[in-house]
């Protein structure tokens, strides 16, 4: 591996080591006015393009919280979505950033990019954390409902699979540390883009459960990644998606995408770098950095 790259590629994810964010003192859930507030903090961040701290007030374990802070930005915002993305999919990140659940965030329509594109400087706050992930475009309506989704269900709605770049971010300065009160999950999952990789209808012939994947940094193999990292299997976080949405209410339409997430963990790069990631037989998808 180059001089100055590790597993995490570039070292510049804040003062705080993965795995040692301090969980804060507060369990209790926020109040509504607490709820617009933590939101509105977040949403001005994401508005001005500029870093946030959030008071020690405002931050709590309570993942209810975290789920009504995302939605409130989301709506504070007003922005298209085109799908939907899934954060620490992985037992392993769960363990390390102590997160009772995965974390949802919403695709937005502006931060999708085709293979190969230059994601511009102004896309990005503080980080660009790089996830190597299997997404689904959807080919039918998944809508709210009571009865929850199966396995069988997502299969049938799946229009195309595709390897995919997730490209992560968030308002608040240190990505380790922020995780002692959940705030890449308060701030949209950290989710900010997501490079589109080759689209193929033959995945069902495919174990993706094993499929596998390598990462570079500018030419220098970071590391390798496989398809049960996703909750055991992508389908399966597909599945997750779809029955969180529709327990908060939010339909997943036709032609939405769903990343299922990452694959080998945290990638982190910085302006002018370039980030591969070599599916096999599924593609390769790349990202470079303005």
């Amino acid at each position: 591996m180059a001089e100055g790259l590790s597993e995490r590629g570039r070292p510049i994810y804040g003062p705080t080591p993965p795995g040692q964010g301090a969980p804060c003192a507060r369990q209790s859930p926020l109040t509504g006015a607490e709820v617009a507030e933590v939101a509105g903090v977040i949403a001005a961040a994401r508005r001005g393009r500029r870093a946030a701290e959030l008071p020690e007030r405002l931050r709590t374990r309570d993942w209810d919280s975290v789920v009504a802070v995302l939605l409130a930005v989301d709506d504070s915002l007003g922005l298209a979505g085109a799908g939907w993305k899934i954060g620490a999919a992985s037992d392993e990140i769960r363990r390390a950033e102590r997160l009772p659940s995965p974390s949802p965030g919403i695709i937005y329509a502006h931060t999708i990019f085709p293979n190969g594109a230059r994601l511009p400087a102004e896309l990005f706050i503080n980080y660009r954390c790089c996830e190597c992930e299997f997404a689904f475009r959807l080919g039918r309506d998944f809508p709210a409902r009571a009865e929850p989704y199966t396995e069988a269900d997502a299969r049938a709605g799946i229009d195309c699979l595709f390897p995919a770049l997730e490209i992560g971010d968030t308002v608040f300065r240190d990505w380790y540390g922020s995780s002692g009160y959940y705030g890449t999950c308060l701030d949209n999952g950290g989710g900010a883009a997501l490079v589109c990789g080759p689209e193929t209808r033959s995945w069902p012939d495919l174990d993706l459960s094993a499929a596998g994947m390598d990462a570079s940094l500018n030419g220098h193999y970071i590391k390798s990644g496989q398809g049960r990292a996703a909750m055991g299997h992508p389908v399966t976080s597909l599945t997750w998606m779809l029955n969180w949405a529709r327990a908060h209410g939010r339909a997943v339409r036709a032609g939405d995408i769903v990343s299922t997430g990452t694959c080998t963990g945290h990638l982190f790069a910085a302006p002018g770098d370039t980030v591969r990631a070599d599916f096999g037989p599924l593609g390769v998808v790349e990202a470079h950095f303005a």
